[in-house]
């Protein structure tokens, strides 16, 4: 049975969210920084020189946050079966869509949302350049003109399955009532079979960065989950009925953040207007920036950087739009699915992510063969 947080007044549940996302953020882009962690920068080490360093980190933190959220998702601490990966209805070609595109466009821009977000920490104009154009196009997604085209082709009832105990793989395979014993099961396997693969590598085991960085993003997804899920969690005083404070969802989220960023910028735009308010989505967003800057600072790295030439800006818009449009259609990006999504066992963040790869690896091998 899910347990509530009595301990916290009603009054002070919004901010402590928002500044524990906050604070999550900033840490997280310390270390991403630290660390040079980056989804497409581990996809292009395999893809052209065979190196799995940085993909093995990738996979830890999955891996550790898949183990600490199922943890809590059997005792009880957070509901997931609310959750946005939990959704009942499986909008597969939206997810293959969305998913390939963001993989398309996160190589031409030059990195994913994260990438960008620590980028801009350190200097980077490019990357303010791509998060204002994947903001918006994220924008235009969700309630533009493109979501005309997102809810009636890639999200309509033609190519929707609708998944009555939800897309959980858990619920899947176990139904309702043995779902919490399947999922800890699964989630064990999985996890077990992930730890093998990245430490039977004696290289990753030496490597300091490789391993803070996947202990550290996959313990801050679950520390994610846990503040929005359990802390957030309270009786709301106008309805008298249960509700979690502090998300821009109204429900229990982690790490993502495309979305948050098409946030930031029409909180940004409209601070003004009262119903406009910092969630924890946004906190996270400026942490990881302010995160990075104060690694690239005090580790003297901070410069400077801007385009090249006109075809490097042109490629990094393009890829900037790609991003937010495949992210709103996919319901998340590389770690939005990639991490925090799969964490919970989600068959659509497992299909999104696995677009995600396909579309940057191909379009890194067609790069590679222009080049040659």
């Amino acid at each position: 049975m899910l347990r509530e947080n009595p301990s916290m007044e009603t009054s002070i549940l919004t901010p402590t969210v928002v500044w524990s996302g906050f604070g999550l953020g900033t840490v997280f882009g310390y270390i991403a920084n630290r660390t040079n962690f980056c989804t497409m920068g581990a996809i292009s080490d395999v893809v052209n020189m065979e190196h799995w360093g940085r993909m093995r980190a990738w996979l830890l933190a999955i891996a550790v946050a898949m183990i600490g959220v199922n943890l809590m998702g059997y005792f009880g601490v957070v509901d997931f079966s609310g959750t946005l990966y939990a959704n009942k209805n499986l909008f597969w070609l939206g997810l293959i869509v969305g998913g390939l595109c963001f993989g398309v466009g996160m190589t031409l821009a030059g990195g994913c949302a994260n990438k960008n977000l620590v980028r801009l920490g350190g200097g980077n104009i490019r990357s303010l350049v791509v998060l204002v154009f994947m903001g918006i196009a994220a924008i235009v997604t969700m309630k533009g003109v493109l979501g005309i085209f997102r809810t009636g082709v890639l999200q309509s009832s033609p190519v929707t399955v609708h998944l009555e105990n939800g897309q959980l793989l858990p619920t899947l395979f176990a139904g309702v009532e043995g779902a919490a014993t399947a999922q800890l099961l699964l989630a064990g396997v999985l996890a077990l079979a992930i730890l093998i693969f990245v430490y039977k590598d004696e290289r990753f085991r030496k490597n300091l960065d490789n391993n803070l960085a996947g202990w550290s993003v996959g313990l801050i997804v679950v520390a994610g989950w846990y503040i929005t899920g359990h802390l957030g969690l309270a009786e709301n005083p106008e309805t008298l009925e249960m509700a979690y404070f502090g998300t821009s969802s109204n429900r229990p989220e982690s790490m993502s953040f495309v979305a948050p960023t098409a946030y930031s910028l029409e909180y940004l735009a409209y601070a003004t207007d009262v119903s406009r308010v910092i969630t924890f989505g946004i906190a996270t967003v400026f942490g990881i920036a302010l995160g990075s800057f104060v690694h690239a600072w005090f580790s003297k790295s901070f410069r400077w950087e801007s385009f090249a030439s006109v075809e490097d800006l042109s490629n990094h818009i393009v890829g900037a739009i790609l991003m937010g449009f495949g992210a709103v259609c996919a319901a998340g990006c590389t770690i939005g699915q990639g991490i925090t999504g799969v964490s919970t066992l989600s068959l659509g963040s497992l299909l999104a992510i696995l677009s995600i790869i396909a579309g940057s690896t191909i379009t890194m091998k067609i790069m590679l063969a222009r080049m040659e």
